[in-house]
């Protein structure tokens, strides 16, 4: 197994979320690595835990990482949070990511969960997305 593509994958996934105009039209450049501190906007969505394991072959290491992406915002109703869910999933699924070590194999869409938080006046959703890569 290699672990090594890790940070190369959380940066490419990062850049892509970041630079795409139907996400940034939605939530402007509220897409963070992590929530900072302090007051954060109304809808944000933030890069989350991550589960890898090892995909090794005959032909080179490699991993499956389990990615998760999150959307949070303070909108009534979850509509607000699916737009920007979609928005996050047509960034991701499929995506041709050129990552700065190792090779993305695939990205594809696992499963998602939306859900109140706290008293129940925000909303989350956390997607999941399988990414296998291959350390060259």
């Amino acid at each position: 197994m290699s672990y090594g593509v890790a940070a190369a994958l959380q940066a490419a996934v990062y850049d892509a979320l970041r630079d795409d105009a139907a996400l940034v039209a939605l939530v402007n450049d509220a897409v963070f690595d992590a929530a900072p501190a302090g007051a954060l906007p109304g809808t944000y969505v933030t890069l989350g835990p991550e589960l890898t394991r090892d995909r090794s072959d005959q032909t080179g290491h490699g991993a499956l990482h389990r990615i998760t992406v999150s959307v949070v915002t303070d909108s009534a109703g979850f509509q607000a949070a699916k737009d920007v869910a979609a928005a996050v999933s047509d960034v991701l699924v499929d995506a041709d990511l050129a990552l700065a070590r190792g090779r993305l194999v695939y990205l594809n869409f696992e499963r998602a969960l939306a859900r109140r938080e706290g008293s129940g006046a925000r909303r989350r959703i956390d997607l999941w997305f399988r990414a296998r890569v291959q350390d060259d």
